[in-house]
């Protein structure tokens, strides 16, 4: 294949330069990665990075386990049996290199402390797989086997680690794996601040610029070279619009009444927020401080879900998901049957909600209520004998059947199988919007909204006639966001059609 380039020396007529199919082919693959593990803003996804790492272990596992087979034994092909253990042990692996903070961003930066993590993950690992093939009376693999593989799993997760990292590293110079910073507060801390950042050279930080409410001359345009973007009551829009991932607050402690205001809307935001503690006199032990650069920060709020959390969130959701659908497409098909027959109009009914972050996503839901008397916005409830509702609508929205269609948005991304249940833009409790009777309602948005929830399984669905329904419901939805872990997702899950059974407060 040839392609047209122009001539380096004359500048002038094109002339044709070959490229090897090696070389398209790599091209292609370049992009082709870039693209998989990059968003909209060429952002590489830090989740997508460590779930692809964690898979490339456990394919190291599987394949030094075949290559040891084969240089001890002689055995040109993998038994059955050592393929189970191979899978086994690099599962054990990657959860013992997870326990041991191998899988984060930081820690695969450094890759000659990988070393040691490594090897403290992986000889415990391969050691009680030996123990308890011994107690069940099996041998797994013989001990030339397992010393080979071991030592060759070791060596070729170093050496991917030492290669992942000069990638990181190109990534980071290129401004690509960087934690999109603001600085809340001016002055001299915030100049201090910025100062220190810059001195230690931190390339993973890329300050975007600085929030400060003072109008006066204090509050100068810009602070070390960094803009001011505006006043604190612009942060949030800005945080959202502009994917911010920490926020490091230099307001000093004294100004506690403005600090409270400050952070009552910072925790409604799905990012790391820090006190910087470098200009504060007060000293607190070494273990209450985590550190960006030299910097000591005060820790006061994390989001819901770190980077591999989110890994193991999006795999719960895409696998369960998608088993889900596929168990669910006879029932579907039976419920558009249904509604076919029973009114005139759509068989599915869109309807925009609050999302993730509090961006608007369209939900999809069987449609209950007759074409037209449908309302987009909810902003009126829906009460028993609504006259809206047509009568399978009733028993589907009783049953919550009408809500399975939303596992289409779950398997796209949108949503989660358990979060928050995304409510429409003018829901009401009694006459009110949500976020008008509910102080800290926008908070339930840190994390993506689910098909099903804490809330709905105790009993806080439906209607909310009352100022008190809605107050119990983001209750649960900040109980579960602050309490997450993959095995109370699935305790959810499984309580969920039993929590259905009841049929309470839905109409």
């Amino acid at each position: 294949m040839a392609i047209l380039s122009h001539d380096p020396e004359s500048g002038s007529a094109p002339y044709a330069r070959r490229v090897s199919a090696p070389a398209r082919l790599l091209a292609g693959l370049g992009q082709t990665i870039d693209r998989a593990f990059s968003d909209s803003r060429r952002i590489i996804s830090r989740p997508k990075v460590l779930f692809a790492t964690s898979m490339t272990d456990i394919a190291i596992v599987v394949v030094t386990g075949f290559l040891a087979s084969l240089a001890a034994d002689g055995s040109a092909s993998i038994g059955f049996g050592l393929a189970i253990w191979a899978v086994l042990i690099a599962l054990a692996a990657t959860l013992e290199l997870r326990r041991n903070w191998s899988y984060s961003i930081r820690a695969l930066r450094r890759p000659s402390e990988q070393l040691g993590k490594i090897a403290r993950s992986l000889l415990p690992v391969f050691c009680i797989a030996a123990g308890a093939g011994y107690l069940i009376g099996i041998e797994p693999f013989s001990p030339a086997v397992g010393m080979i593989w071991i030592s060759a799993s070791i060596a070729a997760m170093t050496a991917a680690r030492f290669a992942l990292a000069r990638v990181l590293d190109e990534l980071t110079d290129a401004g690509r794996l960087v934690r999109r910073t603001v600085i809340v507060g001016g002055g001299p801390d915030a100049e201090l601040l910025i100062a220190t950042l810059e001195a230690d050279n931190l390339k993973e930080l890329a300050i975007l610029g600085v929030f400060d409410d003072r109008l006066d001359e204090r509050s100068a345009d810009s602070i070390q070279g960094y803009p001011k973007l505006g006043n604190f009551d612009q942060l949030p829009a800005f945080c959202r619009a502009s994917s911010v991932d920490l926020m490091v607050v230099t307001v000093p402690m004294a100004a506690e009444t403005r600090l409270m205001q400050i952070l009552k809307v910072l925790l409604t935001l799905p990012v790391d927020i820090r006190i910087s503690a470098l200009s504060s006199k007060l000293r607190l032990s070494s273990g209450a401080y985590s550190y960006i650069g030299r910097v000591p920060m005060l820790a006061l709020m994390d989001r819901p879900l770190t980077d591999w959390d989110r890994v193991i969130k999006n795999i719960e959701d895409r696998v369960i998901g998608a088993l889900l659908l596929l168990l669910a497409s006879p029932v579907m098909a039976l419920v558009a049957l249904a509604i076919r027959l029973d009114s005139k109009g759509p068989i599915i009914f869109k309807q925009r909600r609050f999302g993730f972050n509090n961006e608007l996503i369209e939900v999809l839901k069987f449609r209950s209520m007759y074409t037209d008397m449908s309302d987009a916005t909810a902003s009126k409830l829906v009460t028993k004998g609504d006259p809206r509702v047509t009568p399978i609508g009733r028993f589907i929205r009783k049953t919550s059947l009408d809500e399975l269609p939303q596992l289409i948005n779950v398997i796209k991304g949108e949503m989660s199988l358990v979060g928050p249940r995304p409510h429409a833009t003018e829901a009401k409790a009694s006459s009110d919007l949500y976020q008008t009777v509910v102080g800290e309602y926008f908070a339930r948005h840190r994390m993506k909204p689910g098909v099903t929830g804490w809330a709905q399984i105790n009993g806080w669905r439906g209607e909310t006639d009352t100022h008190e329904k809605i107050q119990r419901r983001v209750d649960a939805d900040l109980y579960y966001i602050d309490n997450w872990s993959l095995l109370f997702d699935l305790y959810i899950i499984a309580a969920t059609p039993f929590a259905l059974l009841t049929g309470k407060n839905a109409y």
